[in-house]
């Protein structure tokens, strides 16, 4: 080999930082002398003159750029041990990506006509005795190079006729391009806003961060109560320790070649991978490996109980857990200082992960108009929405506090329970009442009472207040004859709930709730397993949770004992009646002079759903006539509500003449 490529080819693990395009213009000349080895040219063969004019051109290229990706290959070679034959081998199976003309050569040079060099190729290029061959021989078997996954051997037949392949998406990298491989899931969620935390200051959180900071070799488990939350404190625990994080979805099972993969790229970018594991269709899935072939540290993210960790890799356990109603605080305020008046309501409404704070952020300043808390729930709405099952419906309510007609000493305890969401700040964080306990910041209410008298609008209202959806679960579409799918449908709503911020109502729920029975046969032993876990469930939900029945008495008393409220919804008495006409009807001049809302609430001693049922009729009936409301309207009305609801018809109102139907 000549001393102009002797000096140009790089020859020692120090000379990893020379520029790429060096290495390339001394394998360019190497592979045109060989060619002239094995046969001569003719004048009409233009692969010589291209590897002579591509080497110079390269060669002057290289000592005036130094080289884009030269870090990444420093970082390769310091990571995995790489030898200067290595890097040979390396830039060699990069060549076909860099330039169709060596593609073109080595085509041509192929048994099998591939644009890829071949194991005979690279020991005719950089054997040059029998002991460099054998080296070269273990190199592409065992060595460092293809144990990293950096370098692939692909193909059959006999070894030497085997190709060499640079990893997916290598080659890019090493030219200074940041192009990841279709294989490796990104996520895009490499920040998360910055927020005072206790978590940061535990002793083992201190220490995490000490080994990320080291660059230890090490897997770092955080396990929080769903993959997105964990996710969130995975990245912050890298930003912590002053490290760049890459986040990737990553499969429950990979392959040994994806977690080479993984550890090629993130290396060569100097990047910290954090992974988010979720859970497979399979209800039993295989544990997922523990990255044995990266060679620094790693973070996973995943839920508790998910699945085992495998593989010859020291491996860290962190638990998180939901943010403390003051760490909510801190970090609505850190993410929308211009609400920061309000970050204690935010924080009672939204118990959300900082990723969906930071969008719900970036959603509102982008509107046209000041940033205020219905902006913010309206965000929050959109964000957090998931995929309805199956029995469940999603209503955006729309009532107010205006819309109800109760008895004050109701309305008082539907007030006391907005309140006691906002008040968790200081009673629970501060004053530490039910420190430990599961499912402390939720309120369980259950709203009791007649048809039509105002359990669903109520529970719409307490939705409103608090600036979320309200889920309403079809308890007949919930219950299933199968055994463990009523637990299972259950859980799916919980869960909806939890992540989305919503207040849930089962409606008809004795159905769900009753009480349990004596056990005669497998049936009642099952349908009591169903309800013991429901009473879990609602115990450990972190939520406003409500059951409304017209039964109160099939209410099993376990359940009962668990609930902070419980509002009876009676028949309104006259007066409240009296406001229920006035509210549903519009405008006191769409009807006649003559109507009394109080001689039609004491004639007429109904719910507030059939007076509004009575209201929208009786205006129907006035429409054709392009007149008032008038008292002969309103009586029809009334008459066939009652007859719908199979109750005796009162009689007329005074003085209306409206022929009796035979």
């Amino acid at each position: 080999m000549s001393e102009t490529l002797e000096a140009i080819r790089p020859s020692t693990f120090a000379d990893a930082a020379r520029p790429l395009a060096l290495r390339v213009a001394a394998l360019a000349r190497q592979l045109c002398d060989l060619l002239v080895r094995i046969a001569p040219l003719g004048a009409e063969d233009d692969r010589r003159g291209f590897l002579e004019t591509v080497a110079r051109q390269y060669a002057e290229d290289g000592r005036a750029l130094h080289g884009a990706g030269a870090s990444a290959l420093i970082r390769l070679t310091d990571a995995f041990a790489l030898t200067a034959a290595d890097l040979d081998l390396l830039v060699l199976a990069g060549m076909p990506e860099e330039h169709e003309g060596f593609c073109h050569v080595l085509r041509s040079l192929h048994p099998r006509g591939e644009p890829r060099p071949t194991a005979a190729l690279a020991a005719k290029l950089l054997a040059e005795s029998a002991a460099d061959r054998h080296v070269l021989t273990e190199t592409l078997a065992t060595g460092a190079l293809v144990r990293s996954g950096c370098l692939r051997v692909i193909g059959d037949g006999p070894d030497p006729e085997r190709s060499l392949a640079i990893a997916d998406a290598l080659w890019p990298v090493l030219r200074g391009r940041d192009v990841w491989p279709s294989g490796l899931r990104l996520l895009g969620r490499d920040a998360v806003p910055s927020f005072d935390s206790d978590w940061f200051g535990r002793l083992d959180v201190q220490g995490a961060i000490e080994l990320l900071a080291s660059g230890t070799r090490i897997t770092l488990l955080i396990l929080a109560d769903d993959e997105d939350a964990a996710l969130d404190w995975g990245v912050a625990l890298a930003r912590a320790a002053d490290v760049v994080p890459q986040t990737f979805g990553w499969p429950l099972t990979p392959s040994r070649e994806l977690e080479q993969l993984l550890s090629v790229h993130t290396t060569a970018r100097g990047r910290v991978p954090v992974l988010r594991v979720q859970a497979a269709d399979d209800p039993q899935p295989a544990p997922f490996l523990s990255l044995t072939d990266l060679s620094g540290p790693a973070i996973v993210c995943t839920r508790a109980g998910l699945a085992a960790v495998r593989g010859a890799r020291p491996v860290f356990p962190l638990a998180v857990k939901p943010l403390q109603s003051i760490e909510q605080r801190r970090l609505w305020a850190a993410v929308l200082p211009e609400l920061e008046a309000d970050a204690a309501t935010l924080a009672a409404r939204y118990r959300i992960e900082p990723h969906l704070a930071q969008e719900v952020a970036l959603d509102v300043r982008a509107r046209a108009v000041p940033v205020g808390l219905q902006e913010v729930a309206d965000s929050v709405r959109v964000r957090s929405a998931m995929p309805l099952s199956s029995g469940v419906a999603l209503v955006r309510p729309s009532a107010t506090w205006d819309h109800l007609v109760l008895h004050p000493s109701r309305l008082a305890q539907l007030r006391e329970a907005v309140a006691r969401l906002h008040g968790q700040a200081r009673v629970l964080d501060e004053w530490k009442f039910l420190e430990g306990r599961p499912g402390r910041r939720g309120v369980r209410m259950l709203f009791a009472g007649p048809p039509g008298t105002g359990k669903t609008l109520s529970a719409e209202v307490l939705a409103s207040a608090l600036g979320t959806d309200l889920i309403v679960a079809d308890v007949s579409r919930l219950v299933s004859k199968w055994i463990g799918e009523t637990p299972k449908n259950m859980s799916r709503i919980f869960d909806l709930a939890e992540r989305s911020t919503a207040v849930i109502l089962f409606d008809e729920a004795d159905a769900l709730f009753s009480r349990r029975t004596e056990v005669t046969d497998a049936h009642d032993r099952y349908a009591n397993l169903e309800t013991a876990y429901l009473l879990s469930r609602l115990e450990r939900f972190d939520g406003l949770a409500i059951l409304a029945t017209n039964l109160r008495q099939n209410i099993d008393t376990a359940f009962l004992r668990r609930l902070e409220f419980i509002v009876d919804f009676d028949e309104p008495a006259a007066a409240e009646r009296e406001r229920l006409w006035d509210k549903h009807i519009p405008s006191r001049t769409l009807v006649a002079s003559d109507v009394s809302y109080a001689e039609l609430a004491a004639a007429y001693p109904v719910t507030g759903a059939l007076i509004r049922n009575a209201a929208v009729a009786a205006a129907f009936l006035a429409a054709p006539d392009n007149s008032v409301i008038t008292r002969r309207h309103l009586t029809l009305a009334m008459r066939r509500e009652y007859e719908k609801s199979g109750q005796a018809f009162p009689g007329d109102l005074p003085s209306v003449a409206y022929p009796r139907e035979h």
